[in-house]
Order: structure tokens, then sequence, then C-alpha cells
């Protein structure tokens, strides 16, 4: 069993996690202006992404340039892994491939303390992702304890590329935002994944 078995159901039921789903979760995050990198990135990529329509496609034109504006607009004290394995706790299938983690920190050769992990949607369906982004969560959130990272909370997303929905965990309360964000609102998408390392400072 692996992170992509994962339904929100089956987590929910495997780690006695209490679902909450109606609650708008980053009212107060102020915008964040793009830089001109990626302003001009996305301007060339998007119109690809509509004739190509690949996850492949979606993974490296979208969601990793945007994840490397963060990176930048934090001035590179964050780190970002791509496809990495990551094993906590196969024996509760806690384990597998994650499609982005990014860390509070600046070690790129090993993941030391994952504060956001992201799910690249399977056939474009957010819904369906839900469940390996909550199981990468609670993954991420064993990990932080067994290291004794001082990591309260643990955010997730699961994106299209084009549309983001963002998870937080805090002990055994998983939130799922009201909201979802598309690409057009970018700066409030850079603002929410920025946020996250500065809730957890």
């Amino acid at each position: 069993m692996a992170y992509s078995d994962f339904s929100l159901q089956k987590v929910k039921t495997e780690f006695n996690l209490v679902i909450e789903e109606n609650l708008d979760l980053f009212p107060e995050v102020q915008p964040i202006l793009p830089s001109e990198l990626l302003t001009l990135t996305l301007k060339e990529t998007i119109p690809l992404i509509s004739a190509i329509n690949t996850e492949k496609a979606r993974s490296e034109l979208i969601i990793a340039p945007i994840l490397l504006e963060v990176r930048r607009q934090l001035n590179y004290q964050i780190s970002l892994f791509s496809g990495i394995d990551f094993n906590v706790q196969p024996q509760k299938g806690l384990s597998g491939f994650c499609d982005f983690i990014l860390t509070k920190s600046i070690e790129q050769y090993f993941i030391s303390s994952p504060v956001v992990t992201i799910v690249e949607a399977k056939n474009e369906n957010i819904k369906v992702g839900l469940g390996q982004c909550a199981a990468e969560m609670v993954a991420a959130q064993i990990f932080n304890q067994q290291e004794s990272n001082e990591i309260k909370t643990i955010y997730g997303a699961v994106t299209t590329g084009v549309a983001w929905k963002f998870l937080q965990l805090e002990g055994e309360t998983l939130f799922i935002d009201l909201s979802d964000y598309y690409i057009k609102e970018v700066t409030k998408i850079l603002a929410i994944l920025s946020f996250t390392f500065a809730n957890n400072s």
C-alpha cells in the first residue's frame, strides 16, 4: 500500500482524523505579486497546457514554476523536492513517491523538515487526490515528530496546475479549505504557499 491508495475516508478511519471542510482557511492572506519571470512563464505555458493537456505538462510547466517562485520569494530558505521517495511508516501505508514536498530547510540532498505536500490531481480530479494528500500530510507530521521538529501545522495542496485546493493538518484535525483557487489568482496561490512557512516560524 502507498499514499496513492488512500481515499479521504480511509485516511480518516486509519488515523482517527476529524475532518472540517466548511472554513475559509486563508481569509487574511495578502496577495503576493509574481516575479516577471513567473509572469512570462505562465503567459507562455498556460496556452500550452490547454493544448497538450497531460499530467506531465501540467507538472513541469505550471506547478513546478510556481513552487520555484515560492522558493525565490522566500530567499531560498526552503527546499523543493519533486518525485521524492518518502517512506515514513510503510507498515501503515505511509510510503511511496510524493509529487512535491516543500521543507523548512535549505538542505536539498535529503528531506529534513517537511511543511507542505503537494499532490498533482490525477485525471484533473482534485477530489480523488484529497486522500493521497492527507496521507502524505500525516506522514509529514509523524516524520517531524520523530525528528523533534517543532512544526505545529502541516499544509497540503491538490492541484491540476490550473486549480488548487489547500488542506491543513493540526493534531488530529484535517481542515479542507472551503475555497478553490485558480491560476488567474496566482497572487493568492503564492501568498498561501508562502504563508505556510510564515505560520511555522
